[in-house]
């Protein structure tokens, strides 16, 4: 080898040239190559009078820049229009700050605060994750992916749901805490199919092999709904709710549970309850039913109300009522009447009442009048007239089931 250096240059032959660097007229080509015809290329030799190593050096470093150049440009054409997709990665070099995935062509980096807090990495294990963003930098094409990013549960449910992949089913909404818990609002955009039915599968072996990918996290499908309210309680589940009110002005939902599931709704940590408000987009607070009962307000006082008594008229034998109006104030009963269990109650006693009324009953006022009348059947004959016996009798029996002593208390 002498270490010569030569330089070639590949020039077109044209009828007109335009350009001199790299086209030729067809008589400064016959002069090269006497056979040439237009069109064709032919090499000129261009060798720079001070060639040398240093220039065959620079001419090195470019040409390997220009090359570099262009494999990053591929790089980043290639790359930039799959953001939001799941790409498959080999784990390369664990750093403290970040992780390097292998991609085929290119490095990704996988930062800190894209990971899944306990998950474990380890040199060689092939992770899928979410492509978040491709920077052009100094250093080359940077690829950014994620393994918390909720688009990576959304990219998995496409892979694994046909239904969702073809556009029947419809992903709304997603709410993740990475590592821990996701909820997914799906809805059907064809009648007569079931989107939750779909997502999870028969037995659920749709919903385990995302859970599989995603290292045992939980998730939960939920049926999304046009309606605040009824998505509201989709979304808290599974916890059972027994209404919703909407203040659409301040965007609140309040939220109304029994009280043994009230720890249910709001979950470890208040994670169920911030979740569902992530998915819904509203702000959810919730109450258990005894402190809404006891939160409302007492029952006013009954204003009095008209009654119509009926005093009773004898006229020749017979009994007429006439009627008088009277105003009677109703007094509202405060508490009920609590009986112990298996506790006797005596015949005629009274139980005891906290703040109420006692009431007495019919059998109580007419027991002494029957018991009169009995008296006066048994009188012996000639103590009076007969006939003015039965007519006072017929009189008593009528006016006791009208009359009440004043004494008596209702």
């Amino acid at each position: 080898m002498t270490g010569k250096v030569q330089v070639w240059l590949e020039r077109t032959v044209v009828e007109k040239v335009s350009d001199p660097r790299i086209e030729m007229s067809l008589a400064e080509a016959r002069r090269v190559k006497s056979d040439v015809e237009i069109g064709q290329v032919v090499s000129v030799e261009a060798t720079p009078a001070n060639a040398g190593r240093i220039a065959a050096q620079t001419a090195k470093q470019v040409i390997l820049q220009r090359l570099h150049e262009a494999e990053h440009s591929a790089i980043i054409e290639e790359y930039a229009g799959r953001e939001g997709s799941v790409i498959s990665g080999l784990i390369q070099r664990i750093e403290p700050r970040q992780i390097l995935l292998d991609l085929g062509r290119t490095e990704a980096v996988l930062p800190s605060t894209e990971q899944v807090p306990g998950e474990r990495y380890r040199v060689g294990q092939r992770i899928k994750v979410n492509i978040v963003e491709v920077a052009k930098t100094a250093k080359g094409p940077r690829v950014i992916v994620s393994r918390s990013h909720p688009d990576l549960v959304r990219r998995l449910f496409e892979v694994e749901v046909p239904e969702i992949h073809t556009g029947v089913v419809e992903v709304k909404s997603i709410a993740r805490e990475a590592g821990s818990r996701s909820k997914v609002a799906v809805a059907a955009r064809q009648e007569g199919v079931d989107p939750v039915g779909c997502c999870v599968g028969l037995r659920g072996i749709r919903i385990q092999n995302i859970v599989s990918e995603l290292n045992s996290e939980k998730i939960d499908v939920v049926a999304w709904s046009s309606d605040p309210a009824t998505f509201i309680a989709s979304a808290l589940n599974p916890a059972q709710i027994v209404s919703v009110e909407l203040n659409k002005a301040e965007g609140v939902a309040t939220v109304v549970v029994p009280d043994r599931q009230l720890s249910l709704a709001i979950g470890k940590e208040g994670q169920n309850v911030r979740l569902a408000a992530k998915l819904t987009g509203w702000r959810i607070d919730i109450k258990s039913a005894s402190v809404v009962e006891a939160s409302r307000p007492a029952v006013e006082p009954a204003k009095p109300v008209e009654v119509t008594a009926s005093p009773v008229k004898e006229e020749a034998g017979v009994t007429v009522a006439s009627e008088v109006t009277a105003t009677v104030p109703v007094t509202p009963v405060t508490e009920p009447t609590h009986v112990k269990p298996n506790e006797k109650v005596k015949p005629g006693a009274t139980p005891p009442t906290t703040g109420q009324v006692r009431l007495r009953f019919a059998e109580d006022i007419l027991t002494p009048v029957k018991a009169e009348v009995k008296k006066k059947k048994k009188k012996k004959p000639g103590s009076g007239k007969e006939g003015e016996d039965d007519s006072s009798l017929r009189r008593q029996r009528r006016t006791s089931d009208y009359s009440v002593d004043e004494d008596e208390e209702f």
